[in-house]
């Protein structure tokens, strides 16, 4: 793992950086200027946190989340929204440190868990996930319009 990586709250001046993770990690290019609004509004929003690593000065990785309380779990819940590490920084720690600063949050704000989905089409993340501390626990259904 690198020494020299910091862990920090994403920023307005993050946006382009976080568009093109995206359009890489969703293999396709998503509309800039819908992805602006939605990307101001969320990093806004109290109940959602991005945290972005960054090497010296070149971002490498991020990743979002979002509390909310549901009702089958009696009390605040996290769910990772989007995890991105950068393809030539992979294996080197940052998304296990980008993962515990998820963790002491939510020691922290006392939630009942951290949640994670990942897209069928990504088999290698699920032994990821597992390595990072997570059980596959839940299947999830989705209808496309």
């Amino acid at each position: 793992m690198k020494s020299n990586i910091k862990i920090r709250k994403v920023e307005k001046q993050d946006l382009d950086f976080v568009y093109k993770s995206i359009c890489e990690l969703e293999n396709e290019v998503v509309d800039f200027e819908v992805f602006a609004i939605i990307f101001n509004e969320n990093i806004s929003n109290l109940n959602s946190l991005y945290l972005l690593s960054e090497n010296e000065n070149e971002c490498v990785g991020f990743v979002s989340f979002h509390t909310q309380n549901l009702l089958h779990h009696c009390g605040p819940v996290e769910e990772i929204q989007e995890f991105f590490i950068d393809k030539k920084h992979c294996g080197q720690g940052i998304g296990r440190l980008l993962i515990n600063e998820i963790k002491d949050f939510a020691d922290q704000n006392n939630l009942k868990s951290i949640e994670v989905t990942t897209n069928k089409r990504r088999v290698e993340n699920v032994l990821i996930y597992e390595n990072l501390g997570f059980s596959l626990s839940h299947n999830k259904f989705t209808i496309y319009k």
